[in-house]
């Protein structure tokens, strides 16, 4: 039981590590484009792609559709 909580707990930690690191690069991936001046472009040319999967996520739970599940994973 003691090995179990043992690899649980090292798996959270990996988990949690990889959030941070994520967070860590999107901050600085966007730091860098506003130095350079380019930020405002990247956002307008996101935008329209952000909208769309917020339509699309506020529709599938409108819906109360189950999540989607992909072919070999159960």
């Amino acid at each position: 039981m003691e090995t179990y909580l043992n690899l649980m707990l090292i798996r959270f930690g990996l988990l949690l590590g990889g959030l941070v690191v994520l967070a860590l690069v999107v901050f600085a991936v966007a730091l860098t484009l506003k130095r350079r001046g380019k930020l405002k472009q990247v956002r307008r040319f996101a935008d329209p792609a952000v909208r769309a999967g917020l339509r699309a996520a506020a529709r599938r739970l409108e819906s109360g559709q189950p999540p989607i599940r992909r072919r070999g994973r159960r």
